[in-house]
């Protein structure tokens, strides 16, 4: 149970994150006071730091007498503190601008949301493609090879096309295949998977056998998300390289921030490497983090205890899309990380990503 913190000690809390996450060094109460003037003396500030240990939110991670934030206090800071987040307007326009650069189509958008994300916010990014909700069918047609084998090629509503092999029990001509297909186009369009099963019960043996098929067709179609797009792993695996972004230029300092930044930074980047290899443990998490009518913002710390594999990492997620397609994006990292800038970047980019769904699919944004 979290106690109830005064405003002094949530600003203390708050300002331990801020210096640690710039700098992952224990923060010390006379640097609290020195760099922010607080209008208390160092005494005060430690008694509030036993109170915020006490409560689980910081921690020593040795006699020092500075502290660092647990996983409890990333949460308390994130729900409670944190308040509403935005990019600037000038960021926000060169954004805008970057995606108005790309013609409308859904893999350079998802690549490029990948590229945005990760260069605004210094860590890695994934931007899944939308998975279909429920596949309608539009059009489908039967050709003849060879023999008994047919190729059936079936086209949804949002124009993906979708080729089979068909083996029949017998050979059919084109001309009877011609045939059924026109009759199932007339019967079909704008039919779920589970309708055309429902339909097919009640078939000859041969239209009942393709449409078990197109429907599982359809049915893998909405399951799948068929592209995951990452971008900025360097960002959480090389400490020279986020020493460099932080323009340090005094030598014995780039290397003792470079050493400290590997030592804390280490599992949780590894972690986060593991996440986007390893396909089942993604789609698990994204799967129970984003709820199928969950939008807006998720903030996901160490796993939030579900996930061991994920003890050290950090998640910021978004569902994206309306309600016939919807992918995810976000980004993560090692629990240290900008989650105010992460927010922000995270429910931008999510909302360009939604307004061009939309102008494809030509549907309205459901509502929060």
């Amino acid at each position: 149970m979290v106690l109830e913190l005064t405003k002094r000690q949530e600003t203390i809390l708050s300002l331990i994150i801020r210096e640690y996450v710039n700098v992952p060094t224990p923060v010390g109460s006379k640097a609290l006071v020195e760099r922010y003037q607080l209008d208390v003396s160092p005494a005060t500030v430690r008694n509030d730091m036993a109170v915020l240990e006490e409560a689980g939110l910081i921690e020593s991670p040795h006699t020092s007498a500075g502290r660092i934030p647990t996983q409890e206090g990333y949460r308390y800071f994130v729900q409670r503190l944190l308040g509403d987040t935005v990019l600037s307007p000038v960021e926000e326009r060169t954004i805008r601008h970057q995606f108005h650069q790309v013609s409308l189509d859904l893999e350079q958008w998802m690549r490029l949301a990948a590229s945005v994300l990760a260069n605004t916010t210094r860590i890695a990014s994934l931007v899944t493609s939308p998975r279909i909700k429920e596949a309608n069918f539009k059009h489908l047609e039967l050709i003849q090879t060879q023999g008994r084998m047919v190729l059936l090629v079936v086209v949804l509503e949002n124009g993906a096309v979708r080729q089979q092999m068909l083996c029949l029990a017998e050979p059919v001509s084109q001309e009877t295949l011609s045939a059924v297909a026109a009759r199932l186009n007339r019967q079909f369009i704008g039919r779920s998977a589970d309708r055309i099963r429902a339909m097919a019960r009640h078939a000859p043996t041969l239209d009942q056998e393709i449409m078990n098929l197109v429907a599982d067709v359809l049915d893998r179609t909405g399951r799948s998300h068929r592209m995951v797009f990452t971008d900025g792993l360097v960002n959480i695996l090389d400490p020279h390289y986020l020493v460099n972004n932080l323009q340090v230029t005094d030598e014995r300092q780039r290397e003792d921030l470079t050493r400290m930044l590997a030592e804390v930074d280490s599992i949780g980047a590894r972690q986060a490497l593991r996440l986007l290899e390893e396909q089942s443990l993604l789609e698990e998490v994204l799967s129970e983090a984003l709820a199928a009518d969950t939008y807006g913002v998720q903030v996901m710390i160490a796993g939030e205890g579900r996930w061991e594999e994920l003890s050290h990492t950090s998640m910021v997620l978004s569902r994206y899309g309306h309600g016939t397609a919807t992918g995810t994006l976000g980004v993560l990292g090692p629990t240290r990380l900008h989650y105010g800038r992460a927010i922000s970047a995270v429910r931008y980019v999510a909302g360009l990503m939604t307004d061009m769904l939309i102008e494809i699919y030509g549907e309205q944004e459901p509502q929060d």
